[in-house]
């Protein structure tokens, strides 16, 4: 069918084939509503969350601040304004060294220890094996268990004259250490039991991100003649890197915030030398009834999460490859 031209001079302005359209302030109007609804929608839901977070976190965050500047005992109906003297008295203190070096080693420790053993086991548990699916559950089953419960339970294993660790170490012919009295000995007593607990925790999350790892990765370097140790190194780690950020982050702030284990096992002693920085602020607050020395104190491990966190991201991600 021949098209029809219009005569040269015809006008062309028929209507939209579109429809017409509406004037700019009802478009407008219309995007305010949207904008209405969205936000009344984000206040329904997010709402609550928000005003637990302001009631329950960041007003008390900003009271800590506040008593950190205040001379006050737990108790007293006076308390007195001083300053900066907390934070000074804190940092001239001859425990200082002591409290951050412990906190330290602790956290190395533990952390450390955690992703290597706990990559260690999933890489086992990722293997077809017969009862693997009891083997995971009990793997992770000690990490829902209360911290103080199961420092108890430790301390009748690492008994010096009747415990399961005695009598294990009396099969090679070896004696038990002094656990509860002899440093480094309950330090370490301390860590162990960390790892024990939180073990399972590592191996479920890396056990996730190594069920993500294309099969077809491995099996092309198994083709190109790969050992499974280079497989590991330049395929599998690499691909992890989200997985292992990830517990970097979560288990070194759990870490530097520990407290259940070493309240259980060893209350800080002997001779302070299981006393991390968050059971300085426990003591300091609730046994000496120091609130404000040890709201100072609570402001120094606040900050201290803060820079670790900010260096984290700021550095670390930055070699992490998200696929």
């Amino acid at each position: 069918m021949a098209a029809v031209l219009a005569p040269p001079g015809a006008d062309r302005t028929g209507p939209d084939p579109a429809g017409p359209r509406p004037p700019a302030p009802t478009v407008r109007r219309a995007g305010a509503a949207r904008r209405r609804r969205a936000l009344g929608w984000f206040a329904l839901l997010a709402g609550p969350n928000v005003v637990l977070l302001v009631l329950f976190v960041y007003r008390p965050l900003v009271e800590s601040f506040y008593l950190s500047t205040m001379q006050w005992n737990l108790g007293s109906p006076v308390a007195r304004f001083v300053g900066l003297g907390n934070y000074v008295e804190w940092f001239t203190a001859d425990s200082t060294i002591r409290v951050l070096t412990t906190t330290a080693v602790f956290t190395l420790a533990t952390v450390g220890g955690a992703l290597a053993l706990g990559l260690g086991l999933a890489l086992l548990l990722n293997r077809r094996l017969p009862g693997r699916g009891l083997a995971r559950t009990v793997a992770f089953a000690p990490y829902v268990l209360s911290g103080y419960a199961v420092g108890i339970l430790w301390l009748f294993i690492f008994d010096p004259r009747y415990g399961l660790m005695s009598t294990v170490l009396g099969w090679f012919g070896a004696t038990s250490p002094q656990w509860y009295t002899s440093p480094p000995w309950p330090l370490v007593m301390v860590v162990v039991v960390y790892l024990w607990k939180n073990l399972g925790y590592v191996a479920l999350i890396y056990l996730a991100g190594l069920q993500a790892v294309p099969q077809d990765l491995r099996d092309a370097a198994a083709l190109d003649g790969a050992t499974p140790a280079r497989t590991l190194r330049s395929i599998v780690l690499p691909l992890l890197a989200p997985t292992t950020f990830f517990l970097l982050v979560t288990m070194l702030l759990a870490s530097l915030q520990s407290f259940d284990i070493i309240k259980a096992m060893t209350q800080g002693g002997p001779l302070g030398s299981t006393t991390t920085l968050m059971y300085q602020i426990y003591q300091e607050g609730f046994v000496n009834g120091r609130a404000g020395y040890a709201s100072a104190g609570a402001t120094i491990l606040f900050l201290l999460l803060l820079a670790v966190t900010a260096v984290q991201l700021r550095y670390v991600e930055q070699k992490v490859h998200y696929a």
